[in-house]
């Protein structure tokens, strides 16, 4: 399956989601990533979150939620966004009809503390996606996998924000 973790730039949220999906799913699920309006780099604090939890960084980019959206793209099973900006935009029509869900997290960027910021948005998304992996995605249908989805997220302590 493809999981495609959304958010505005691209650069922190997002990118934590995907890295966790791929690296946690251990090959079951595909992840990726994109922005609405793409920062162009992904965020050294990202990295450096990344990193420290022993997670590979290696190819990672910022890029446009047009590279999933054409014909030719990779088609999406799941699209998640991870924050509210990207959540209340007009999304592009993703090819196949992906069953979307929100996991609103609050944006590490910008904050005072950044590490403490950036071990926030990582608790908060390991959480939601170690709950995912628990699912029986293949199985479920759409529907199913809606109600899940934005189940996990309301299950889990708090995170408002975009």
């Amino acid at each position: 399956m493809n999981i495609l973790i959304l958010c505005t730039g691209n650069s922190a949220r997002s990118i934590l989601g995907e890295v966790l999906i791929n690296d946690l799913g251990d090959g079951r699920l595909n992840a990726y990533s994109a922005g609405s309006q793409p920062a162009g780099k992904v965020n050294p604090g990202a990295i450096r979150k990344l990193e420290s939890e022993g997670h590979p960084v290696d190819g990672l980019s910022s890029k446009s939620w047009d590279v999933f959206s054409g014909e030719d793209a990779v088609p999406m099973d799941i699209v998640i966004t991870v924050c509210d900006s990207a959540a209340a935009e007009s999304c592009p029509i993703w090819p196949g009809s992906p069953v979307t869900a929100h996991w609103g997290i609050p944006d590490p960027a910008g904050r005072k503390d950044v590490e403490a910021a950036f071990d926030e948005a990582y608790r908060h998304l390991r959480a939601r996606i170690e709950r995912l992996l628990t699912l029986d995605l293949e199985r479920m249908d759409p529907a199913e996998q809606r109600r899940a989805l934005q189940g996990i997220h309301a299950s889990l302590e708090p995170a408002s924000g975009g």
